[in-house]
């Protein structure tokens, strides 16, 4: 798509919006976000093309992946509200994983009530980053509520989805609840992982659960 860009803008011919977010897009997967903004800004200087979604989502996924860019990504996601372009899943999901990454849990959970307060579609993705940013904030409470929340949506509770809610538990020093969680994801079938017996490890060792501790470092002994 790069290779493609330059060779149109040698030969002089006018790029479409197509040609445009395509390029982008190839950017967010080098997470070339500086890159991804220039090209943003060349829409923007040509009056005959209209920027849209997919241009503004594969700028703002390229901050998201570059990580600590959360302001670039929230300044985007505010222009975009201020030249009418509606916002996807994959814009709310690309800003709130940007702000988690940041450090900025509060920012992403406004985002995440944001988004629950609009027709845009969650996904597990987005569950996922939001339990994610209640961890890092303290709010495993918040956490929990949120994986409930999942099936009344008919969203699939995953590995991820519940590793997140667990290591909330943890950060949160709620080792019964994430003993709960473990069994939860047995009983559901969900396949558990080293994060999750780890996470669940550490939470029962900062409760002083030592004997429950140990029978965990044992199952995930028994992985290796």
């Amino acid at each position: 798509a790069l290779q493609l860009f330059d060779e149109m803008t040698e030969s002089r011919t006018e790029p479409d919006i197509i040609t445009f977010s395509a390029t982008i897009s190839a950017l967010e997967k080098g997470a070339e976000w500086e890159k991804a903004l220039h090209m943003l800004s060349l829409i923007a200087t040509r009056r005959s093309i209209e920027l849209n979604a997919n241009s503004f989502n594969a700028a703002i996924s390229a901050c998201e992946k570059a990580s600590g860019e959360w302001e670039h990504a929230l300044w985007l996601f505010t222009v975009m509200m201020q030249k009418h372009v509606e916002s996807t899943t994959i814009t709310f999901n690309a800003i709130i994983s940007a702000c988690e990454k940041g450090g900025h849990w509060e920012k992403a959970l406004q985002l995440f009530d944001v988004m629950m307060r609009s027709k845009v579609e969650s996904n597990t993705f987005t569950f996922s980053s939001a339990i994610s940013a209640c961890g890092r904030d303290g709010k495993w409470k918040k956490a929990v509520h949120m994986l409930g929340e999942m099936p009344r949506k008919q969203l699939e509770l995953d590995t991820v989805s519940f590793n997140s809610t667990i290591s909330s538990c943890e950060k949160g020093g709620a080792w019964d609840e994430a003993l709960w969680l473990c069994r939860l994801m047995a009983q559901g079938e969900v396949e558990s992982s080293i994060i999750t017996v780890s996470s669940a490890m550490r939470a029962c060792a900062s409760g002083s659960e030592w004997e429950k501790a140990l029978q965990l470092y044992g199952v995930m002994s028994q992985r290796d």
